[in-house]
C-alpha cells in the first residue's frame, strides 16, 4: 500500500499529543482524518497541517461521551482508517472527584467508557477487513493506584486492560494493538504542574514513539513513553502495600 491511500484516524485531534501523532504521520505521507467535539478548533488543526505538510486533512466532529453517535461517525468518514489512535484524555482534579460525583464520573468515562466503547467499535471493522493498527494512549498512571490521582489512574487503568484484552482476542489476526503509557508529557493538561524534566515528554516524542510501534519498528504491544518510565512502574509494582500506604504519592 502507497503513501497516498494510507489513513490515520486521530481521536482527540484537539490535544497536543493527538495533533502532534497527527502532524507526524502527515509529515511521514498519510493522510489524516481528525475527529474532535469542536468543528472549529479541529479545522484549524487540519489547515494548519494541510499547510504544513500538502496532505489531505479532513475534519470530523465527535463527542467521546455520546456512544449512540459512533457507529454513524465511523459510516461517514472517507474510508476505514489503516491506524486509529486514541489521544482522549481528561486529567481532571482528584480533590473535586472525592467529593463530586459528576466530575469523577467524567474523568472516568472521558477516560475509559468513551474510548473502551469506540475502540472496540473500530476493532470489529478491522477484524472484518482483516488488517489495521489501533493506538489507546493511556498512562503510566493506571499502572498503580496513587492518592494523587486514582481516580483518573483507575480510568486509564481500565483502558489498559481493555486494550490487553483485545489484543489477547486479536493476536492470531493481523490488527494490532498498541496501549502507550506515557509519564508526564508537557502539554496543555498539565501547563500547571512543576514537572522533573527527565521524565518529561514533548508531545512530539510520544508522536513518534506511536508511529514507530504502530510500523511494528521494536515489535513493542506496550510502549513507555520514557523508556525510565517502565523501570518506574516494575519498580513501583514490586513496593509492598504496607509500605506503598505510607508513601502518600
Amino acid at each position: 500500500m502507497n503513501g497516498e491511500q494510507r489513513l490515520l484516524l486521530v481521536i482527540g485531534a484537539t490535544s497536543d499529543i493527538g495533533r502532534a501523532a497527527a502532524l507526524h504521520y502527515a509529515s511521514e505521507g498519510w493522510s489524516v482524518c481528525l475527529a474532535a467535539r469542536s468543528m472549529r478548533a479541529v479545522q484549524r488543526e487540519a489547515d494548519d497541517i494541510a499547510t504544513r505538510t500538502g496532505r489531505t486533512v479532513s475534519c470530523h466532529v465527535l463527542d467521546i461521551l455520546d456512544a449512540a453517535s459512533f457507529e454513524p461517525f465511523l459510516d461517514h468518514l472517507p474510508r476505514l482508517p489503516d491506524t486509529a489512535i486514541c489521544a482522549v484524555g481528561m486529567l481532571g482534579d482528584q480533590s473535586i472527584s472525592k467529593t463530586d460525583f459528576v466530575h469523577a464520573c467524567l474523568i472516568m468515562r472521558t477516560n475509559f467508557e468513551g474510548p473502551a466503547l469506540l475502540l472496540n467499535l473500530l476493532s470489529h471493522r478491522f477484524k472484518i477487513r482483516g488488517s489495521g493498527a489501533l493506538v489507546g494512549v493511556s498512562s503510566v498512571a493506571g499502572d498503580r493506584g496513587r492518592a494523587s490521582n486514582y481516580v483518573y489512574g483507575a480510568a486509564k487503568a481500565g483502558l489498559s486492560t481493555f486494550l490487553s484484552g483485545l489484543r489477547n482476542e486479536l493476536s492470531s489476526s493481523a490488527i494490532r494493538i498498541i496501549t502507550v503509557k506515557p509519564g508526564f508529557v508537557r502539554t496543555k493538561m498539565t501547563a500547571h504542574m512543576r514537572l522533573p524534566p527527565v521524565l518529561t515528554a514533548e508531545p512530539e516524542e510520544v508522536a513518534a514513539a506511536i508511529f514507530n510501534a504502530a510500523q511494528g519498528r521494536k515489535g513493542r504491544d506496550i510502549v513507555y513513553v520514557r523508556w525510565i518510565w517502565r523501570f518506574i512502574m516494575i519498580v513501583m509494582s514490586f513496593v509492598p502495600e504496607a509500605l506503598f500506604k505510607r508513601l502518600r504519592l
